[in-house]
């Protein structure tokens, strides 16, 4: 494996019905060009030795040596390949004729599997020439010169990953094969298909596809045969597609008339990570005992992958904006409107200071007075300018609260500091850390004591990327009565503003797009010379939608140091250096275990998406664990 992912393919080649020798010679120019590609298991559709097609010839004894030859022929054109090969033929045991898959690796056959569930209606008549696996109990057969394991009781792995087989009309019952051979230990399901299209089956297909893959939280590749199967009563579309735990990864393309393989990259450790997290992902407890078969290493250690990742996981599709941030709005504001009632407050007292994350908590509460039929008025937004705040932050906070209609009150904090700085005995011009952090305390302290004079609840802006790193300071901006922003990431802060702008009227609006080019930054350090912003939140910490990326995949996957350089390389290719991502990956995780102890005593805040960095839900952790560090 490379950094934990298995490269695997479903290959579509030219075949013609019953010419055994030509199909495996198509088959074997595909294997050897997954092999190029360094594919570590290649999967052919279903029946793909003689063609699913066949029918009566299914009979013929002609056929079933030929197709036993070809695979003979398929073993010593490939002997010298390291892929595993999964192909479709027929297989006469006895007095049986079963549908089966064979796998083989460098030129011998290391087991069967025999289908199922034979479709028989419609324009399906399997039953009509093949026995089901339900119908033998054979446990080995004699294949091609070897003895080899006969059965659905099968798995094949290397001790880094292993597979099943189910095979076409498997996947389509209520309980497929699949489900059982996940709790056992699949990592990932081949599926050797025969599909023929029909209108709507197609997106039917692709739906029950991923919908299996979530459910097994596994890799699922999907061969369907294409073009050479016969046309007499239906068509085949050649249907190849690889998917991931819910997600398609990589598709065919349909009705073609040229073979194809389809590449993709499964991420078997992602699988294990979410199996380990789900408490009802429960291994199989029956009597039921799998056989291991056991694959050499294909030694395909390095490779460029062939799968994109978004460089902004948290941030939903562009399609689904409208729904996706309508939903996350209505989780913080039904998260703000339970607490607003239960504590029969008055008021909500929020700190605008004109930056993203107050700007979204002003927006939450907007909408929560909106949607309990609240006046604006008792939303009480306040400005506290201090020795880093700049015009054009002080203009978008007090233009933003007018333009919304809410009760707004302005109190500058430059001298309740000089005067505990003075008692503190500390030179002001010592811009240290806390010259900083009296300010952001100051602030706290104003608002907690106008909640408690208005009869109000403190809204804290914070949000999840700053929780991360600890950006925050304790018992300053870290506390509140509720933090509507705490479930939601710097990256996806941005996103709900932006869509914000076209919620509103034209004057909140240019005030909205104001803001998002404002850079992130406390303003806790005088403006530069030209009165502009001098300390740039990501000038020191590093670009946050970076910071997101590496907190996704350590905290929703639990993945290594050393992978999440490797996906975060991959991800921001062209856009940031490797030492840059690395430099910034060191500073979050030391940042993120630091600062744990702030993280500890947050207060309530509702859960946004898949990750959240409460104590009292998703996130335990000890204060004084050590930080993990990159592998050389």
């Amino acid at each position: 494996m490379n950094n934990g992912f298995v490269r695997v393919a479903a290959a579509i080649p030219e075949l013609r019905v019953a010419d055994c020798a030509f199909n495996v010679s198509k088959m074997a120019d595909l294997v050897r060009q997954g092999e190029a590609e360094k594919v570590q298991v290649i999967c052919f559709p279903e029946l793909s030795v003689t063609g699913y097609t066949c029918a009566d010839l299914f009979f013929q004894q002609q056929l079933l040596d030929d197709s036993e030859k070809a695979l003979n022929e398929l073993q010593m054109l490939t002997f010298s390949t390291t892929s595993v090969i999964i192909v479709g033929m027929p297989v006469h045991i006895q007095s049986q004729l079963f549908n089966a898959a064979v796998v083989l690796q460098g030129g011998h056959v290391l087991g069967v599997v025999p289908k199922t569930h034979l479709p028989n209606n419609n324009e399906f008549y399997e039953k009509r020439w093949f026995a089901s696996a339900t119908d033998s109990s054979i446990q080995n057969i004699i294949l091609s010169g070897e003895n080899v394991p006969f059965g659905t009781d099968l798995l094949f792995g290397d001790g880094k990953f292993s597979f099943g087989i189910e095979l076409c009309e498997d996947l389509w019952v209520p309980i497929p094969p699949s489900s059982q051979h996940v709790l056992h230990g699949a990592d990932i399901i081949f599926n050797l298909s025969a599909t023929n299209e029909l209108i709507g089956k197609h997106q039917y297909l692709r739906e029950l596809i991923e919908q299996q893959s979530a459910r097994c939280i596994a890799g699922y590749v999907y061969a369907s045969a294409g073009n050479g199967e016969s046309t007499t009563d239906v068509v085949y579309a050649g249907n190849g597609l690889i998917a991931e735990n819910g997600k398609m990864l990589a598709s065919s393309e349909r009705f073609s008339f040229e073979p194809q393989l389809i590449v993709s990259d499964i991420d078997i450790e992602r699988l294990q990570a979410d199996r380990l997290r789900n408490t009802n992902y429960i291994t199989d407890k029956s009597n039921r005992v799998y056989r291991t078969v056991k694959l050499e290493d294909a030694h395909f250690i390095h490779f460029e992958l062939k799968r994109k990742f978004d460089k902004h996981p948290f941030v939903p599709p562009i399609k689904n904006r409208d729904a996706s941030c309508e939903e996350i709005f209505s989780i913080q504001v039904g998260g703000l409107a339970k607490r607003w009632k239960h504590t029969q407050a008055e008021t909500v007292v929020v700190g605008i200071s004109g930056g993203l994350d107050s700007t979204l908590a002003l927006l939450v509460c907007v909408k929560t007075a909106d949607k309990l039929g609240f006046d604006r008025k008792r939303i009480i937004g306040i400005t506290m300018p201090g020795f880093g705040t700049t015009n054009r932050t002080y203009n978008n906070a007090v233009n933003l609260m007018k333009s919304l209609g809410i009760t707004m009150l302005e109190i500058s904090i430059k001298d309740a500091c000089l005067q505990h700085f003075k008692d503190i005995n500390h030179n002001p011009n010592q811009h240290d850390v806390i010259y900083e952090n009296t300010q952001a305390r100051e602030r706290t302290q104003i608002l907690m004591d106008l909640a408690n004079k208005h009869n109000g609840l403190v809204i804290g802006t914070g949000d999840l990327s700053e929780l991360a790193l600890g950006w925050a300071t304790y018992n300053g901006d870290h506390m509140s009565m509720y933090a509507v922003n705490s479930g939601v990431p710097k990256t996806l802060v941005r996103y709900l503003v932006d869509w914000a702008t076209h919620q509103l009227d034209s004057a909140s609006e240019e005030i909205l797009h104001d803001v998002l080019e404002t850079p992130v930054s406390p303003e806790l350090l005088p403006a530069d010379q030209n009165g502009d912003i001098a300390q740039k939140t990501e000038d020191i910490v590093g670009p946050y939608e970076l910071h997101d990326f590496f907190l996704y995949y350590m905290v929703r996957f639990g993945f290594s140091p050393t992978k999440i350089l490797f996906l975060a390389k991959s991800a921001f290719s062209g856009l940031y250096e490797d030492e840059v991502i690395e430099k910034w990956l060191k500073t979050f995780l030391r940042r993120f275990f630091a600062q744990q102890f702030k993280r500890s005593c947050i207060p309530d805040g509702p859960k946004v998406g898949s990750i959240n960095l409460s104590p009292r839900g998703d996130w335990r952790m000890p204060s004084d664990a050590i930080a993990f560090s990159i592998d050389d």
